[in-house]
């Protein structure tokens, strides 16, 4: 199969309908929410029959990358990277009808991805027990971000993802503290009691894989953005009356933090391609994770054929490389990320240290996305397992 990451008409339109945007709006926090809302970019992954673009994972990335560039600080990563995206093809109509319309119209979802000790957790100690046509959620996540005005919650659980309301009885939020200010949660979900539809039997593999490609894609804008502003301070910067451009250490800095950013690009353009095309927002999928198995090869009831098997068996080879490429993401924006960060830091000087200076903003939301993703080491970790069992 061809590989071609460039960017198609349907990325380059959204990505152009973001860039308008911030051009024309000066907010760059929830305040801006409510024009993402009326702009209908919400929509872009919602199915057809929900009003919504049936785009898919190039799609959200293109707008998470270009809302990045800019680090604008709204939740978009969390309701469409961490919410829409895995819902997508599997919920049931009625919890479908019920979802999809009120995040067009500016609903919050988030996904409670940790628990304590446990980053990308693929055993969760939270129970799901089913008691007729209802389940109760017992357990506790960490860092879940906007939990506090999330309308869904997805929550994996030993029985599957469910998808828990987040006004529902039960529920209890203690406020973490992040480096951007936005708001994250550790939750408690005491008995918690949802419908048995909104206890979906399928594993949170996917959730997973989503979380980090969008995170990378968020990763990929951050650092975009943050080496425009420093090559632009850096060419205007006086220092000994030349700029500081100019000198030879300064520009060496500057160089190495190109370097990563484009390789950052890379990595993020590589895992969500694959991610897409190998995987996409649909229901067909076939793969093998920590909290169940996909069919993709033969109906019930039916006898494999060698050319089904041969599929299949493509098919699982392909979601292998699949995952290496988001392990590879993953750690290259808990290693990579800060680090550059503290780059551009050091080349601001001063400045950088102001809250008020729009680096802060770059530099705390890229710690915050790497802690997310469990850390360096956490991350390296996984990319060694992975290589060693190969």
């Amino acid at each position: 199969m061809e590989l071609d990451f460039n960017a198609d008409e349907s990325q380059d339109a959204v990505a152009e309908v973001v860039v308008s945007l911030l051009e024309r709006n000066t907010e760059r926090d929830i305040e801006l929410w409510p024009t993402l809302v009326d702009s209908g970019l919400l929509a872009v992954a919602l199915p057809e029959r929900f009003g919504g673009d049936d785009m898919g994972l190039l799609e959200v990335s293109a707008m998470l990358t270009e809302l990045a560039t800019d680090a604008v600080q709204v939740p978009a990563l969390a309701t469409l990277g961490l919410g829409v995206l895995p819902l997508v093809g599997n919920l049931p109509d009625a919890l479908a009808e019920k979802i999809f319309p009120a995040v067009a119209k500016g609903a919050v979802l988030t996904a409670a991805l940790h628990e304590p000790g446990a980053p990308f957790t693929t055993t969760p100690r939270t129970t799901a027990v089913t008691e007729g046509d209802s389940v109760r959620i017992s357990g506790r996540k960490t860092a879940v971000p906007y939990a506090d005005q999330a309308e869904w919650i997805l929550v994996p659980t030993d029985a599957g993802l469910a998808v828990v309301d987040g006004d529902a009885t039960g529920i209890s939020y203690v406020e973490s503290p992040t480096s951007a200010g936005f708001p994250e949660f550790s939750v408690r979900f005491d008995e918690v009691i949802v419908p048995a539809e909104q206890l979906l039997p399928v594993g949170f593999g996917d959730l997973h894989r989503f979380a980090v490609a969008t995170i990378g894609a968020v990763a990929d804008g951050l650092l975009k953005g943050v080496l425009t502003l420093t090559a632009e301070h850096v060419r205007t910067r006086q220092q000994f009356g030349r700029p500081l451009a100019e000198f030879q250490a300064v520009a060496q800095e500057i160089a190495d933090v190109y370097v990563v950013s484009r390789t950052l690009h890379v990595a993020a353009a590589s895992a969500n391609w694959a991610l897409a095309t190998h995987l996409g927002s649909g229901p067909s999928r076939s793969w093998t994770d920590g909290a169940g198995e996909r069919s993709g090869g033969a109906e019930e009831g039916r006898t494999e054929t060698s050319g089904a098997a041969a599929r299949r068996s493509e098919a699982e080879a392909i979601g292998h490389r699949t995952d290496d490429d988001l392990d590879v993401l993953a750690y290259a924006v808990a290693s990579d990320l800060p680090a550059a960060m503290q780059k551009c830091h050091h080349l601001h000087g001063g400045i950088g240290v102001d809250v008020t200076h729009p680096l802060h903003r770059y530099y705390s939301q890229a710690k915050d996305i790497a802690r997310w993703l469990g850390g360096e080491s956490f991350r390296l970790d996984r990319l060694g397992a992975r290589c060693s069992s190969i």
